[in-house]
């Protein structure tokens, strides 16, 4: 992973554990007319320069070109910096070319995942994630998601190992003080059935009493 600022936003010991971006689809929506009107400017630069080969209108075409071109870098650019990321301690969303727009859940907040996928986006792997906390935000939604099965499944993992570490940190219960009139009639019972010699009954009730 290259990307320093995203690097920036993880604390101490958190690690990445996946990251995706919204569905190649969405940035098809988006350049579909930059590359339509790229093809129309090259088709009209070939045809004039055919018919009026006199004509220099290539170098202009290719300027006009351009514009398209550069929209079309401009909408790949703002896709791949939107980015879904889970890590060992949150989920991440981060949006914005050169304005960055954070939004995290803490997977400890985390209540329940909620996906829906259509027909078509059974077909082409892709779908909604709903991600209800206990935050203020409430509900954090992801739409149209690149593969949301391994996202949901990574993001329940990372859950998991969480809780485990944080049950695994926390200092043991004390075990409860013994109940010593308890087990002292309790080894009375045990000498009036002869189980226990009244010697070794006095023997350990002297060692229980020792104990208060």
């Amino acid at each position: 992973m290259n990307d320093a600022y995203l690097k920036s936003l993880l604390g101490q010991n958190e690690e990445i554990k996946l990251i995706t971006h919204r569905h190649w689809f969405v940035l098809l929506e988006q350049i579909l007319v930059e590359i339509f009107l790229t093809i129309v400017v090259i088709i009209i630069v070939f045809v004039l320069q055919l018919t009026n080969p006199t004509i220099p209108i290539i170098s202009f075409g290719y300027l006009v070109v351009i514009f398209p071109l550069v929209s079309l870098l401009r909408d790949y650019m703002i896709w791949s910096n939107h980015k879904y990321v889970v890590t060992s301690m949150r989920v991440i969303q981060v949006m914005g070319l050169f304005n960055k727009n954070v939004i995290d859940s803490s997977l400890e907040k985390v209540n329940d995942v909620k996906m829906s996928q259509s027909f078509l986006g059974r077909m082409f792997n892709f779908g909604d994630l709903e991600i209800l906390t206990a935050s203020e935000l409430g509900v954090n939604r992801f739409t149209r998601i690149g593969d949301p099965v391994h996202f949901k499944t990574a993001m329940l993992n990372a859950k998991v190992l969480l809780e485990e570490r944080v049950v695994i940190s926390q200092p043991a219960a004390p075990a409860p003080a013994p109940d010593i009139p308890t087990l002292i009639a309790r080894l009375g019972e045990l000498r009036d059935k002869g189980v226990l010699t009244p010697e070794e009954f006095q023997a350990k009730k002297e060692k229980l009493l020792s104990k208060l």
